[in-house]
């Protein structure tokens, strides 16, 4: 399946580039050229992914098969500073235009089509990123622009002051991490989940932003793969189940549970296996009924 966005046609899987530092050129190119086999058509990576390495990767990759590049919805990551001494984020104006100029470098391209603010900054100047974000679209640097966790108010916040649209949310979203639904549902209740942002789901559906889950496969923050996992029986024996009546993989199952919410979802899938990404590519928001979706999210949560 595809999202139309506004002259892009992009697939519903994102593949996340976290990890491929630790592989060859070769066998990054070989994932990428996967990922176009299977219509798989949107990149993800960040300035801190292998501290460049990542980025890095990538340009050796387009500058060797350029053809690729032009294949690519390719969006990059700015605002997390590392320094020899702390990590902190940074949303100066002049930090975020270094940010992208050293990217575009890295990635050995002239243009990214979407740049999202890594994490919130609590001390971000909302002028100072539109100012940036302005220098960067008027250069023809960045397309698009968007953010990474921000809720509702921080995202209105930050909209109020830069003139180009936010259009892209990369949140954290799993079958077994699913705050996001959970304030959903929870409204007007006493319960640990009725106090996150309930608003945020509807505030993105309705601006028809691309919902970009990460970790889509993952528990906790950073905790493992939830599949196979002796943590969540349930979860896993109804993915198998739902697999094997539907002729496609687990992770499938467990991507399409994210790709069947309304509006434009995107499932991020970080694996740097050809394998696992062709089984990826299973995925699509027509595969599961709404009742399979309830059942899914019923292994993990009872409903108010």
């Amino acid at each position: 399946m595809k999202l139309n966005f506004d002259q892009h046609q992009l697939s519903e899987i994102v593949l996340g580039t976290m990890r491929i530092n630790h592989k060859s050129t070769e066998e990054v190119y070989q994932l990428l050229q996967t990922a176009k086999d299977h219509e798989i058509n949107v990149i993800d990576t960040a300035d801190i992914y292998g501290h460049g390495d990542c980025e890095r990767l990538l340009g050796e990759v387009f500058h060797t098969h350029p053809h690729l590049r032009e294949s690519f919805f390719l969006q990059s990551k700015c605002g997390i500073h590392i320094t020899d001494d702390m990590t902190y984020y940074d949303f100066d104006e002049d930090y975020i235009i270094d940010c992208v100029n050293a990217s575009l470098d890295r990635l050995q391209t002239d243009h990214l089509e979407s740049l999202l603010l890594h994490r919130p900054d609590v001390l971000m100047d909302v002028e100072a990123v539109g100012r940036a974000f302005e220098k960067l679209y008027n250069a023809g640097k960045v397309r698009y622009f968007g953010v990474s966790n921000m809720n509702s108010a921080q995202l209105s916040y930050l909209q109020s002051a830069v003139h180009v649209p936010l259009r892209i949310n990369q949140l954290q979203l799993s079958a077994a991490y699913s705050p996001l639904i959970d304030a959903t549902f929870n409204v007007n209740m006493e319960n640990s989940e009725a106090y996150s942002d309930g608003t945020l789901l509807p505030m993105m559906q309705k601006q028809d932003m691309l919902i970009q889950a990460w970790s889509s496969l993952q528990y906790g923050f950073f905790e493992g793969s939830f599949l196979n996992s002796p943590k969540y029986p349930y979860l896993n024996a109804l993915l198998d189940q739902f697999a094997q009546d539907l002729h496609v993989s687990p992770s499938a199952i467990a991507l399409s549970w994210i790709l069947r919410i309304p509006g434009k979802m995107q499932a991020v899938i970080g694996t740097t296996s050809p394998e696992h990404l062709a089984e990826a590519a299973q995925a699509s928001s027509k595969l599961l009924t709404r009742q399979q979706w309830y059942q899914i999210y019923l292994t993990q949560h009872p409903l108010p």
